[in-house]
Formats: C-alpha cells, structure tokens, sequence
C-alpha cells in the first residue's frame, strides 16, 4: 500500500518542507534495512524557529501542538533524505520532547500534534507506539522536539 503523503498533506493545507540542517555534529536521518530513525527535529520554518520559550509558559499549549505538527513536517523531511516518504509503510515511534514551565504535565496533549498527522496521513498504519517527555530545556530554547521512527516498504 502506497501513501501519497504530498497529497494527504495538502488536504490539511500543509506540504512537506526542505529538511532542516542538523544544528550539531549528526545526520538528521539514518536508515537501516528497512527501517529509517530521525534525529529530533525542532519546530524550524525556512530555517527560523516557529516558536520559542516554554509550555505552559509563554507558549500555550495549543501553539505548542502545532510546532509539534512542524518537527513531524520536518521529521518527515529528514525521512526524505534517505528514502521514498511515499514508500513508508508504518510508522513504527514518535517520542517527543516538551519544554514545559514547572509543573506543567499535559505533554501527551502537544505530542499528538504529530501524532495525528501521521494519522491523517497513514491512517492505522499511523497509529505508532510513543513517549511524551517532559524536559528542561531543548535546543535553541525550543517549545518541543519530535523523533520519528518509520518502516519502509520494498
């Protein structure tokens, strides 16, 4: 089964970005066999953070479940360096990262800004297995970060 994932992401309006350079020593995306591991991927538009600061803080978590919905943009950019995102079969993980203030605990909720556009897109084979963690801080004092793992088909 093959996904036209340019095609389910106009249908939301959105459209899958150039991937975003690494911001340290690594490679924004590995492939092994048949599966691809991103990097954590910030919430980056044309090279300039979408968003800064902390959930729950000067970020609300509404905006905060769309920068997610950027880092997955851009996990699946990564994803295109080293393979066909219209051959991705599964989407296997999702962790993401939440900046949040102290206290603040509803990182499930800005996680599924990716998580659901996965599901837009693959429908069940988008529904992953994942982890909302919240941190400290993340790089470039950004709101959240999103990891992607992925199953390529032949």
């Amino acid at each position: 089964m093959s996904v036209d994932v340019r095609a389910k992401l106009a249908e939301l309006g959105l459209e899958l970005p150039v991937a975003a350079k690494p911001v340290a020593a690594y490679v924004p995306a590995v492939r092994t066999g048949n599966i691809v591991f991103t990097a954590g991927q910030l919430p980056l538009v044309n090279g300039e953070m979408a968003g800064t600061g902390k959930v729950g803080g000067s970020v609300t978590p509404e905006r905060a479940k769309e920068l997610a919905q950027i880092c997955a943009l851009n996990a699946l950019a990564a994803v295109e360096l080293v393979a066909d995102v219209n051959k991705i079969s599964k989407v296997v993980r999702v962790v993401g990262y939440v900046n949040g203030a102290p206290g603040y605990v509803a990182q499930p909720a800005v996680v599924n800004g990716a998580s659901e556009l996965f599901v837009h897109i693959w429908g069940e084979a988008g529904k992953h297995a994942r982890s909302a963690i919240g941190v400290a801080e993340l790089p470039l004092d950004s709101p959240v970060e999103i990891e992607l793992t992925v199953e390529i088909a032949d």
